[in-house]
C-alpha cells in the first residue's frame, strides 16, 4: 500500500459523499475500527494529493459542524489542525503522535456548504519531535479561514 493509500485510508472514513447533517448512531460503527468521534467530525474529507512533508484534502462544511449561525465551529477547525497535522507525521507501525503544542488562528469564518481546502506541512523534526502548519482555506475565494501549528512527540523508526 503506497504512502498516499495509507492515508487515504485513515483520513477517509467513509465512501459516503452525501451528508444530509444527521448525527450518526454510535451502533452503525461498531466492529469497524474507526471511534465515533473520528467518523462525525471527518466524514466527507477528501484527499487530494500527498508528497512527502505534504498533504491537501478538500473538506464540504458540514451542517453537524456548525453553529446556529451556519459558520464552522472552532473546535471542527482545532479538530482538522489536529487529524490532518498527525496523518501527516504517522509511520506506520509505529504509535501515533502525541500531540504536544497546537496553536490556532481563526481568521475567518467558513459557512455551511462552502469547500475548503485544508493542506499540511512539515516545518521540520528533531529527534521524535516534529511541527506541522495545517492552513485551512476556502476553495473558492482563497480566503484563510483558519492557521495552525502543530508540535508532536513520538518514537522514532529504528534505523536499523
Amino acid at each position: 500500500m503506497t504512502m498516499m493509500e495509507k492515508i487515504r485510508e485513515y483520513l477517509q472514513l467513509s465512501d459516503e459523499v452525501v451528508d444530509d447533517g444527521e448525527a450518526p448512531r454510535v451502533e452503525e460503527f461498531l466492529g469497524k475500527g474507526k471511534s465515533f468521534y473520528e467518523d462525525f467530525s471527518l466524514r466527507g474529507i477528501r484527499v487530494n494529493r500527498v508528497d512527502p512533508g505534504f498533504i491537501s484534502c478538500y473538506f464540504k462544511v458540514p451542517l453537524r459542524l456548525t453553529d446556529r449561525d451556519g459558520n464552522l465551529v472552532n473546535g471542527a477547525i482545532a479538530n482538522l489542525v489536529d487529524e490532518v497535522g498527525g496523518a501527516l507525521v504517522h509511520v506506520e507501525g509505529l504509535p501515533i503522535f502525541v500531540s504536544v503544542d497546537m496553536s490556532i488562528a481563526v481568521l475567518s469564518k467558513a459557512k455551511l456548504g462552502e469547500e475548503l481546502e485544508v493542506t499540511s506541512r512539515l516545518l521540520g523534526e528533531r529527534g521524535g519531535y516534529k511541527g506541522t502548519i495545517v492552513v485551512v482555506r476556502n476553495k473558492m475565494t482563497g480566503e484563510i479561514i483558519a492557521e495552525g501549528r502543530h508540535s508532536m512527540f513520538g518514537r522514532q523508526a529504528s534505523k536499523l
